[in-house]
């Protein structure tokens, strides 16, 4: 069952993820960071491996994802580091993935994602934003049901955006089969899923003793970014509220993601929506903060998954 109570914590957008890990042993605890191998995800899975977990990098790059687990290893001393293939564009490198996953998983961050792409798409004929930000996090979670389940208390972390304001899941035209192509309405559609993923794991898998919150990370330049100008991420600076010192480092940007797959100040919560290492409220007009009123509508979250289950059905 989850409480009703906002969440409140003593961290501030400034925190890093070492400090949010500090004093909370995760020892003998399982993780899955999917695209632990650059940008935030490094640092996610660096402050779970500080604190003692298990820690499984789940990457397309191979060799990146060992460059990432021997640096992991190196500055915390946490030599328990996978690396395995995943591409979550690819359902069978998915199903791949959760056939030799064995044992209990105990949290699950669902990192990895692309960013206002061009016009892309998956061999079935779907959009590669939802494909890739959604549909393949999906079929992950759904696969690892029984790890997580068998961990007692698991944790879903549902990496989502402040771009998911820009648009709801729009379910008679998903694709873009017949409205034009827009990366940005793509992407935030792909991201209000991420919330409404969190919202039904907590309502569906909640007497499996899992829970998800998904969270806005923060503006943080990374490889995420690969397709925008530098007139996009100039206007994105303006749009932060104070220019770029309102960017964050890696570090912080991961100090979000940390506290809901971690912190003991989670326990027992699901559904949310967090950002700047703090419960959000609904969004106000006119900003960029808080989650919009779509992204946690249970009757959308409810219809989302009947149409997850759908797409992996064929």
């Amino acid at each position: 069952m989850t409480t009703s109570t906002p969440v409140t914590t003593p961290y501030s957008r400034e925190t890093t993820a070492m400090e949010v890990v500090r004093g909370i042993d995760l020892t003998g605890r399982r993780a899955v960071v999917t695209g632990g191998a650059s940008g935030i995800g490094v640092d996610t899975a660096r402050a779970l491996a500080a604190a003692g977990a298990d820690v499984t990098l789940a990457v397309r790059n191979i060799d990146a994802g060992q460059q990432a687990a021997t640096d992991i290893t190196g500055t915390t001393g946490n030599d328990r580091i996978l690396v395995a293939p995943l591409d979550l564009a690819d359902l069978a490198s998915v199903a791949a993935f959760v056939r030799t996953w064995d044992g209990p998983l105990h949290i699950l961050v669902n990192n990895a994602g692309i960013m206002a792409s061009p016009e892309m798409r998956t061999p079935q004929g779907w959009e590669m934003q939802f494909a890739t930000n959604h549909v393949g996090h999906f079929a992950l979670a759904t696969g690892l049901r029984p790890a997580l389940a068998a961990a007692g208390g698991a944790r879903i972390v549902s990496v989502s955006s402040a771009a998911h304001l820009r648009s709801p899941v729009v379910f008679s035209d998903i694709h873009f089969r017949q409205r034009p192509y827009d990366p940005w309405e793509a992407y935030g559609q792909s991201k209000t899923a991420n919330v409404l993923f969190a919202v039904e794991v907590s309502r569906r898998w909640a007497d499996d003793g899992i829970l998800s919150n998904a969270l806005m990370p923060g503006a943080i330049r990374t490889n995420l970014q690969r397709y925008l100008s530098e007139e996009e991420l100039d206007r994105m600076r303006s749009q932060s509220g104070g220019g770029a010192a309102y960017w964050k480092n890696t570090e912080q940007g991961a100090a979000t993601s940390v506290l809901v797959a971690a912190s003991p100040l989670l326990d027992g919560v699901g559904g949310r929506y967090f950002e700047d290492v703090q419960e959000a409220g609904p969004n106000q007009p006119g900003t960029r903060t808080g989650y919009a009123p779509y992204a946690r509508d249970p009757e959308a979250a409810e219809r989302l998954w009947q149409v997850s289950e759908e797409h992996l059905r064929g």
